[in-house]
């Protein structure tokens, strides 16, 4: 255990939900966001090389399912640090006992969790409120040549969005769907 995260397991192994511990007085309080020391452990000898935030307006939105390629594959922890989503990741690798298995979480600006996706899994999100912001720490720069995306709404991946979709990208909408082909990303 750290000393301000708690590391919570998954049903899919690798996937994991980070509880982080807040410090607080008469000010208000601190949170860790990130730490190397306390978390590589749990990143396989990864280090977090780059940040991104998103800005999601409009309740109902699915942001996904993406995901990076080896060369360029990458752990990710994610933060819902305004409103409220429902956080997915899609177990994508050749082989694993979990192949195509989904977990996900609620994430939101009120609470302490983020959600730490190891290299192999596709990951999206459904917005649960308007106006989200969310806020990434990558173990790869972004590569568009390794970059990989599914239809979220594919029915092999089973994926029970908890809201009506309302809006995808055009690049979302057009992510292939799996076919009989496909065995899974090799890591």
């Amino acid at each position: 255990m750290s000393e301000r995260f708690e590391v919570l397991s998954t049903p899919l192994k690798g996937l994991m939900v980070l509880e982080r511990r807040s410090l607080g007085d008469s000010r208000g309080q601190l949170e860790r966001m990130f730490c190397s020391q306390e978390l590589a452990p749990h990143l396989d000898g990864a280090s977090i090389i780059q940040s991104n935030l998103t800005r999601t307006s409009t309740r109902g939105t699915v942001r996904g399912m993406h995901l990076q390629v080896p060369p360029h594959a990458e752990d990710k922890i994610v933060t819902c640090l305004r409103g409220r989503v429902w956080d997915v990741a899609v177990d994508l690798r050749e082989g694993s006992p979990t192949f195509l298995q989904w977990h996900a979480e609620i994430l939101d600006g009120e609470g302490h969790r983020s959600f730490l996706i190891p290299r192999g899994f596709a990951h999206g999100f459904q917005t649960l409120s308007d106006d989200c912001t969310m806020l990434y720490f990558h173990s790869a720069a972004y590569s568009a040549a390794a970059e990989m995306g599914l239809d979220a709404l594919d029915s092999r991946l089973s994926i029970d969005w908890p809201e009506p979709v309302t809006i995808r990208s055009q690049r979302d909408s057009s992510h292939p769907r799996i076919n009989d082909a496909f065995r899974g990303v090799r890591i």
